[in-house]
């Protein structure tokens, strides 16, 4: 009886303790609710009700466990966890020292020196004065990458501005991807949400050699006008996210969106991640970051192919062909052709030909006893030319990718299909296709994702929906004697196609690959074997396949795109049949924000000809 009573007087005791400890914690208020908090803690309105729902997936990141869906019980479960007496690195003000250091502004909270020797390395070693937002253009041949790349470099004080950026670090997000995973794994889980997200820090000349020695792509830096106190911020958040799973999806919940969440957390009332509606591509994003008067500066870091590229361009053909043979070893650097010309153009061949066996060296793994010797042979020539300089490096293009037109695009037209007259409605999220405006945009290059083209028959006022496009890719790059890329294309979704009776929409699949060449400045010829797969019940056989070819002309410049040729399939499956077509489509760009567009075609099909025109308008969003 008398443990009995004991006990029950230690737990009065500690319950009027944790009274006490509690009634002397500030009245919150409606702080939860705070704009600040909710970003702090990655909380989203849910779609259905007036709650909240925090991205994080990953349990350590909160300490309620409530947290998740309670804004409230997280701040309460933080305030008392902040003002517990100690320190430590696993002390609540050491794991969440960006969440303390906010809370501090609002309210009055009592004062206890807090030791975390952790965080303070880890933010000496970055010694961060200014932060830099980079974006990675577009890299069509990675599923990963097609949009391109944003990430944040933590640049040091500048006194020796070059070699400490290089030597920077960077905060960057990206799906925790199985390294056995393949291409098309990896884009079906990125759509889905199969990867965890991980934000991770990384020296920025790994990102170098990654983004713009291998992998072809120019970097833009957008240095961010962030104070002292707001970059202090950010680091604290990232301290708090680190190695923290946030699932990854493609679309929305990306590299780009963390980015703009650890800015929000920066610079408050900013509100960039207000501006991400069904998705968020990287180019966008920058765009919003400048648009928002974020950005100071602009420098352009020309990848090592546009180099190389850069140096061959601005010889003559006859050059151009005297260096890709020294490149390929059938002729010396010292060879009489060689030596027979004058300084200037001398020095230029064997600038270019040295950046061209240099960057197959990096990029495309060739041999090292070819490569070294050649390179040595190539510096020792140049090095007897005096009063040569090397030739400046490419300029920067006139329109960066921020300043090109916006990914989403609505589209109204009007046209004619045989006999039958149509209007037409086409939405596209994203992103480009070859006959928008080219500028800031990868020349060649086509994605779009979920297009509708919505059709409504004017005879009989029936609205079909003409073709629902998931995914549509198509890379147009050109050839010559230094460069062999496969041009490729594929595509799927849902299309409107014609039987021996009536037109049906059926499911499809399609692809190609072959190559193109250069005939002048912004035109390409290309030549591309294709196969394209239907499938619907009312194909004969429930399926149907073609191997067909597709020989084509793209014109691309700031004023004007065309595209024209001839398309030829041979259906073997449900019924044996051939598919000709003749088409020509132009767009006038009228600024970033609209296009006018104009096709024609003339089809022949089970036997049967037909042609089909289409005038209309493009906007931009």
């Amino acid at each position: 009886m008398r443990t009995s009573l004991r006990f029950a007087l230690a737990l009065i005791w500690l319950a009027s303790c944790l009274n006490a400890f509690a009634s002397s914690l500030p009245d919150t208020g409606n702080l939860h609710l705070n704009p600040a908090w909710l970003t702090l803690l990655h909380y989203q309105p849910d779609r259905f009700g007036d709650g909240y729902t925090g991205q994080a997936d990953d349990d350590a990141f909160y300490l309620s466990d409530n947290g998740k869906t309670s804004p409230k019980a997280e701040l309460e479960a933080t305030l008392t966890a902040i003002t517990q007496p100690g320190g430590g690195n696993e002390h609540a003000r050491c794991r969440f020292p960006a969440r303390d250091r906010w809370l501090r502004t609002q309210l009055d909270l009592p004062g206890h020196p807090v030791n975390c020797p952790a965080f303070e390395e880890w933010t000496d070693e970055l010694n961060t004065e200014t932060v830099t937002l980079v974006f990675a253009a577009s890299y069509l041949n990675s599923p990963s990458s097609m949009f391109g790349h944003t990430f944040l470099r933590l640049d040091p004080p500048r006194e020796d501005e070059e070699t400490n950026l290089i030597l920077a670090n960077t905060i960057s997000y990206a799906a925790d991807a199985a390294a056995h995973d393949s291409e098309i794994l990896f884009a079906y889980k990125g759509i889905f949400g199969g990867y965890p997200g991980i934000t991770s820090i990384q020296p920025y000349y790994e990102k170098i050699r990654l983004y713009s020695d291998i992998e072809h792509r120019d970097l833009w830096e957008y240095t961010l006008n962030l104070t002292q106190a707001e970059v202090d911020m950010m680091l604290a958040h990232t301290w708090e996210i680190r190695d923290r799973n946030f699932d990854y999806y493609f679309f929305d919940e990306n590299c780009a969106y963390r980015l703009l969440a650890l800015i929000d957390v920066a610079r408050p009332g900013t509100d960039l991640l207000g501006e991400v509606g069904t998705h968020a591509i990287p180019s966008d994003t920058v765009r919003w970051a400048v648009d928002k008067g974020l950005v100071d500066s602009v420098y352009y870091r020309p990848s090592a192919a546009t180099n190389v590229s850069h140096r061959i361009d601005a010889l003559s053909d006859d050059h151009q062909t005297l260096a890709a043979a020294i490149a390929n070893g059938y002729v010396d650097a010292d060879a009489p052709e060689v030596q027979a010309l004058s300084d200037e153009p001398r020095a230029r061949v064997l600038d270019a030909t040295y950046d061209y066996v240099r960057y197959q060296s990096e990029a495309e793994g060739w041999p090292r006893e070819h490569a070294a010797p050649l390179s040595h042979d190539l510096l020792r020539e140049r090095s007897e030319i005096r009063g040569v300089a090397i030739q400046d490096g490419p300029p920067e293009p006139a329109i960066r990718d921020d300043q090109g037109h916006d990914t989403f695009r609505a589209s109204v037209s009007g046209g004619r299909m045989g006999d039958r007259n149509f209007s037409e409605l086409t939405l596209r999220p994203a992103y480009h296709d070859v006959l928008d405006p080219p500028a800031g945009y990868r020349g060649g290059a086509q994605l779009q994702f979920l297009r509708l083209d919505a059709r409504l028959y004017t005879d009989n006022d029936e609205v079909q929906v003409e073709q629902l496009t998931g995914v549509e890719i198509r890379s147009l790059s050109p050839r010559n004697q230094f460069f062999s890329p496969l041009s490729w294309q594929v595509g799927f979704g849902g299309r409107r196609t014609d039987t021996e009776t009536n037109r049906v929409f059926t499911p499809y699949l399609e692809g190609g690959a072959g190559g193109s060449w250069r005939l002048t400045t912004g035109t390409q010829a290309f030549a591309m074997a294709t196969a394209d797969l239907e499938i619907d019940n009312d194909l004969r056989s429930g399926y149907d396949a073609a191997p067909g070819a597709d020989l084509g002309i793209l014109h691309q410049n700031n004023q004007f795109s065309l595209l024209g040729g001839v398309k030829t399939k041979a259906w073997i499956v449900s019924n044996q049949h051939r598919q000709d077509q003749a088409y020509l489509e132009g767009n006038w760009h009228l600024g970033r924000d609209f296009s006018l567009f104009g096709k024609f075609s003339r089809e022949d099909h089970y036997d049967r000809y037909r042609s089909t025109w289409q005038l209309g308008l493009h906007a931009y969003f």
